[in-house]
């Protein structure tokens, strides 16, 4: 699966950073008990699932006083791994009478430590939130759904998309969620009987409405409500034959496995292997074998047994027909994902005459674009008139607001937004100051009463204006909501910004192209440069994600020691057999040392030994599809905002109208290490470095240690964080895990 390399080298270097002498294993179990092989391949072995298999792995192992065993696999792997560790004992005292190893080698060798990283396409782990490898199998099912959709242009057709998933729904579910799909089928949740009638009759209802597209996702272990599986051919053949439409199948299989890692899978599986390496040297002989995960944004670390449990417990749920405990058993994200899923695919008939409420709310995009606004903006609009209210999409961000760009929206109005990039309403970076009385004139006019507004920086700061005039202007006491939208990845308010993952990975593809090109000629070293303004967000994660050796950002300081260091890092490396070099330099981190003075530096310090190269990556990070993550997050706040902002509305209508000048009426939604919090603008403005636009606070320079670590740069370790032992049971799957 992809990520499995990037895991592979995190361990090793942070093994060999804390000291540890690394060994590869080749091709899986089958590598230890002694089977052939000879790239660091993964094998499905026979030999490891008997006690002789088991017995000789153990031997190999302490031939070269390894105790320590870091598993990158899918539950078979670390159940085969929890199964060998509570035989080790047993294993060694055999060995000692067999005389194969001494009594001594024994006592040296008794304790044997494992970890585990979980990597599976289809996200089938319980317990853990994202298995490596999930991230990049849902982009090459985006990349193909993507690519079909612009075929219904010059055709009317239907697809039949099959997905991975023999027992989990989990690609199915977030593809169908990510592209707004007619009709899903996951294992866990079978449609209702009679569901064909049903079906048929929705696709026929989207077509007579003019889309040229359905789409119908199926994993392949879907069945129906007595267990028998449902095929893609006879969902198929049903719509021919009912509907006579054009309708192809189309099976993803093994495609799904391939291609190059995501950038947040490869910076998932750096950071969990650098925590799973701290686990194995924090490991005391009453630890049990964990796996390591990433909960939010945090590493933590989870008892594999327990984990496998609840993960056997799913499927013994849905073998005996209990469905709605089975998707319970997944997790709340995974539950999330599906009720969202059901309410905004379609529009259900009783909605078009639901009870009107009296409130009226408009949404605007503000700011640069940043792919992933569409979706937010069409969930909102959905959810919105799930909910009765009137819905105004404003044009043009707050100058359309001023100058009376708005028009009230339907359902349909905003069919096939998800997968676009950019701000199909057009966004502007003009703040509100400039135009408050037009503003207000408006919000008077079409009797708004929620607000809201979907960008950066410039989101945040005009939302702020507005709740600062106040006191001036009646009207703008109404409910304002910011979704954070922006490549920067700098509001305060939120860990992640809707767009940010997009722009990391047209960064990420970007870099990975310009490192080839140097493939096969002398040495080279590149400076890119990348955007974010003063926020080293982008640089960063990038850094990780390409295998930067240094990335600089205003937030960490640098002077000329540093960068004569990192020169003198990079001309030791290219003295070896390494031939290329990689330097990310944020657009705003230096006044004074600048992308030219870099490449100056580089090239006269290089000289003989390596030449150098500028890249001005420039607007392709602003641009492309979506990617799966954006899609999903920017459809999640979307609806997580309006269901708070119709919440607040309830609160303050009194007498027909709506009157709202606390603090708290005024928010931003965002993702807070793992849950969805709303913080008022008034108490963001604290921490908040208007000078430079950024928060005062960043959680990802922690990020950095690692970076600097991977390209072996001698740091401290004593501001890393290790990850806590978390229990897994069926109370705490039920918690609110945010995305």
């Amino acid at each position: 699966f992809p990520g499995m390399n990037a895991a592979v080298r995190a361990v090793t270097r942070m093994g060999i950073y804390v000291g540890a002498k690394v060994f590869l294993i080749y091709e899986g179990y089958e590598g230890i008990t002694g089977g052939g092989g000879t790239v660091i391949g993964s094998a499905r072995c026979k030999a490891f699932t008997t006690r002789a298999g088991r017995l000789r792995a153990a031997r190999n192992l302490v031939e070269h006083g390894i105790t320590n065993l870091c598993v990158i696999g899918g539950d078979g792997s670390l159940t085969g791994a929890d199964i060998f560790r509570s035989e080790w004992g047993e294993l060694l005292e055999e060995l000692v009478q067999d005389g194969q190893i001494s009594e001594e080698v024994a006592q040296e060798n008794s304790r044997l430590n494992i970890v585990g990283l979980v990597g599976s396409i289809d996200n089938d782990f319980c317990g853990t939130d994202m298995t490596i490898g999930t991230d990049s199998a849902l982009h090459r099912i985006m990349e193909v759904i993507d690519a079909i959709t612009t075929t219904a242009q010059s055709h009317q057709r239907t697809f039949v998309l099959e997905v991975m998933g023999r027992h989990c729904g989990y690609l199915a579910l977030v593809s169908g969620l990510a592209s707004g799909a007619d009709w899903l089928f996951i294992p866990e949740s079978p449609p209702e009987d009679g569901w064909e009638d049903l079906m048929c009759e929705r696709l026929g209802e989207t077509r007579s409405r003019g889309s040229r597209l359905n789409i119908i996702i199926i994993a392949e272990g879907a069945i129906d409500r007595s267990g028998k599986p449902i095929s893609s051919n006879y969902v198929k053949d049903l719509v021919v034959q009912r509907l006579g439409f054009d309708t192809r199948v189309t099976v993803l299989g093994h495609v799904q496995r391939g291609g190059t890692p995501s950038a947040f899978d490869r910076v998932l599986s750096s950071k969990m292997g650098m925590e799973a390496v701290m686990a194995l040297l924090e490991a005391t002989p009453d630890t049990p074998a964990c796996v390591v995960s990433l909960s939010g944004n945090q590493s933590v670390r989870l008892p594999l047994m327990e984990c496998v449990q609840v993960t056997k417990d799913v499927q013994k749920a849905m073998d005996e027909k209990r469905f709605e405990e089975a998707i319970q058993l997944r997790g709340r994200s995974f539950e999330n994902n599906w009720n969202i899923y059901k309410l905004l695919a379609h529009q259900k008939p009783a909605q078009e005459k639901v009870r009107r409420s009296p409130f009226s709310l408009a949404i605007l995009n503000v700011g640069a674009p940043a792919a992933g606004m569409n979706a937010a903006v069409r969930s909102a609009v959905r959810i919105s008139i799930c909910q009765g209210h009137t819905i105004y999409a404003v044009s043009d961000g707050f100058e359309g607001l001023a100058k009376g760009q708005i028009r009230e929206v339907g359902w349909h109005d905003v069919a096939g937004w998800l997968g676009r990039g950019g701000s199909m309403l057009g966004t502007k970076r003009t703040l509100p100051k400039t135009c408050m009385e037009k503003i207000v004139e408006n919000v008077r006019k079409f009797n708004i009463q929620g607000l809201l507004v979907i960008g950066g920086f410039e989101a945040y700061e005009g939302v702020l204006q507005l709740v600062e005039a106040r006191g001036q202007y009646e009207e703008l006491c109404i409910i304002m909501c910011v979704i954070p939208a922006t490549i920067s990845n700098n509001v305060p308010g939120t860990d992640f910004s809707l767009g940010s993952d997009t722009a990391v990975n047209a960064a990420m593809e970007s870099c990975d192209r310009i490192k080839q090109s140097a493939s096969g000629t002398k040495r080279r070293v590149f400076i890119v440069e990348t955007m974010g303004g003063y926020c080293g967000y982008l640089s960063t994660v990038t850094g990780i994600a390409v295998g930067a050796d240094a990335a600089y950002v205003y937030e960490d300081p640098f002077t000329i020691h540093d960068l004569k260091a990192n020169v003198e890092h990079l001309t030791d490396k290219m003295k070896t057999d390494i031939q290329r070099g990689l330097v990310l330099r944020n657009e705003k981190c230096h006044e004074h040392y600048t992308t030219e003075f870099l490449y100056n530096l580089y090239s006269s310090e290089g000289k003989g030994i390596f030449d150098c190269r500028i890249n001005v990556l420039g607007h392709l990070q602003q641009g492309g599809a979506p990617t799966p993550f954006d899609r999903n997050y920017g459809t999640k706040l979307g609806v997580k905002a309006v269901l708070w902002m119709s919440e607040k509305l309830e609160e303050v209508y009194c007498k027909g109208r709506v009157f709202a000048n606390s603090d708290d009426s005024a928010c931003v939604i965002g993702l807070r290490k793992k849950v969805v919090a709303f913080s008022p603008v008034t108490e963001l403005k604290k921490v908040t470095d208007f000078e430079h636009r950024l928060p005062q606070e960043q959680w990802w320079l922690n990020l950095r240690l690692m970076l600097k670590m991977l390209a072996n740069y001698q740091i401290s370790l004593t501001e890393y964080i290790s990850g806590k032992m978390e229990h897994v049971t069926r109370r705490t799957l039920s918690i609110e895990k945010g995305f």
